[in-house]
């Protein structure tokens, strides 16, 4: 478990609170480090190691899109489109998708080599194309599971099922808060509606309710109620604070093991701070016109994306530690899922999502680069799974599990560099010993974090849980 001591905790340690009274009353904690998580479970904690990176903007690109007609290039398939797939490719795979096996399926997609790394991107991509030498590219991800709702909960908690943390709990838990106005872990997404699956998805899990995801809505109002109303003073607000603290702590020694009572105090306090520091930091209306086009403001099917990423660029700025931005749609979407998930119709539908995202996107790599804060935050590019090589409805594609991309950018990282590959017709990964699941993901992110993730521990019905479960490694090859 991550805990550094500052002046107030060493004074708690050698209390009562702190050693005998409260002693391992609360789940995950024990003695003297459980009365200073009680007191303040967001103070800022020490890494196991020096931090590569601060903060990660973790951008989910809902629905799966298919990286074979963004990043993976594959010629073969372009040959062998409209027959059978031959036995040899689908060799190793035990299990089928939704719509079985159909014929290979070549999109309609041009293709040029970019940067100095040579990193292929197809004409769906013009603007990330030109950031290809900032990108570490996976090629070889795979994950367990082909349904959209069991594989983006286990993308963002490592299980199939609810009841674990998020990646961005188990980094809030072990470093707690760099900026006490500002909560430390913000769930970012566009469209008008909360994305699939919702709030699991960002939950604390096991771990004390503190530490879960805070959503802000799309539109010039991310916050709901944040603001004081107009006939109540800052003084009578306080007071009314101050009582319902008193009442929640009362409760709180009663109920010792009670997270989501301890959660609601830190989030009254949490929310009091916030109305000077919230606003502002979500306000993108003070930024430049040169910066709003850089993020797609300036075009309707990529100003609502482009908002989220422009806002995920300000909140790490101001030191929040984990911003998971999740793709939603355009407005006005006329696609029929509404998201990445082209089972038919592929190309309209990546035409149309591929623009959302792609200038927003390269913006905040060029953004982040400009300001010197690529260096020390790590962008994640991933989705819940890839799609098959093999067609779907005639003009679309399977979910795939076998064999896909993701990438990362930002310091720590081996930019311009692609690890691992899939075979000849993009189904699979060819080297097993390459292949990079969820929980390998998540342990190479909080390395980058300054996190062991065989260390970064919480006590949980007497057993000792990591963010990994009983899996994951290290992808060593790309750190540089």
């Amino acid at each position: 478990m991550c805990n550094t001591f500052h002046s107030r905790r060493d004074f708690l340690l050698r209390s009562a609170l702190g050693g005998a009274a409260l002693g391992g009353l609360i789940p995950g904690f024990g003695g003297a480090a459980m009365a200073a998580d009680l007191i303040d479970p967001l103070a800022l904690k020490s890494p196991h190691f020096a931090p590569k990176v601060k903060s990660v903007i973790w951008l989910h690109q809902n629905g799966a899109p298919s990286t074979l007609d963004l990043f993976d290039h594959k010629p073969q398939l372009v040959k062998l489109a409209g027959q059978e797939v031959p036995e040899s490719f689908l060799k190793g795979i035990k299990t089928s998708t939704q719509g079985g096996v159909g014929k290979l399926f070549a999109g309609n997609r041009t293709w040029k080599q970019h940067g100095e790394s040579g990193a292929w991107f197809s004409d769906l991509l013009p603007n990330l194309a030109t950031q290809a030498d900032k990108i570490t590219f996976i090629k070889s991800s795979t994950t367990v599971g082909a349904t959209h709702d069991i594989s983006i909960l286990k993308l963002n908690t490592g299980d199939l099922n609810p009841g674990r943390p998020s990646l961005g709990a188990w980094i809030t838990y072990a470093l707690g808060s760099a900026n006490p106005d500002l909560p430390p872990y913000v769930v970012l997404y566009n469209g008008d509606r909360e994305p699939q699956a919702g709030s699991v998805n960002w939950s604390s899990g096991f771990l004390p309710a503190v530490y879960q995801g805070t959503a802000f809505r799309p539109g010039p109002s991310p916050i709901l109620y944040l603001d004081r109303p107009e006939v109540r003073t800052s003084q009578q607000q306080r007071a009314s604070l101050d009582l319902l603290k008193q009442l929640n702590l009362l409760g709180a020694q009663r109920h010792p093991s009670d997270t989501e009572l301890r959660a609601r105090i830190q989030s009254y306090e949490l929310a009091d701070r916030m109305q000077a520091a919230a606003p502002v930091a979500v306000d993108i209306g003070k930024e430049s016109d040169a910066t709003k086009e850089l993020y797609g403001l300036n075009d309707k099917t990529s100003e609502g994306y482009g908002e989220v990423l422009l806002r995920a660029r300000r909140l790490v700025e101001r030191g929040v530690r984990f911003v998971q931005v999740v793709s939603g749609y355009p407005e006005g979407a006329d696609i029929d899922r509404q998201s990445w998930d082209a089972h038919n119709d592929l190309d309209k539908n990546h035409g149309l999502m591929a623009k959302m995202v792609d200038k927003p996107i390269a913006g905040l790599l060029a953004d982040l680069k400009s300001r010197g804060l690529l260096d020390t935050t790590l962008v994640v590019w991933t989705s819940e799974f890839g799609r098959t090589s093999y067609g779907q409805s005639g003009n679309g594609r399977d979910h795939n599990p076998w064999g896909y991309t993701q990438w990362m950018a930002g310091g720590g990282l081996k930019a311009g560099y692609t690890y691992g590959e899939t075979d000849e017709i993009g189904l699979q990964v060819t080297d097993k010993d390459k292949a990079v699941d969820t929980y390998d993901l998540h342990a190479t992110v909080l390395q980058l974090m300054g996190l062991d993730h065989l260390k970064t521990t919480f006590l949980n019905s007497g057993r000792s849980e990591r963010p990994t479960v009983v899996f994951g490694k290290v992808i060593q090859d790309i750190l540089a």
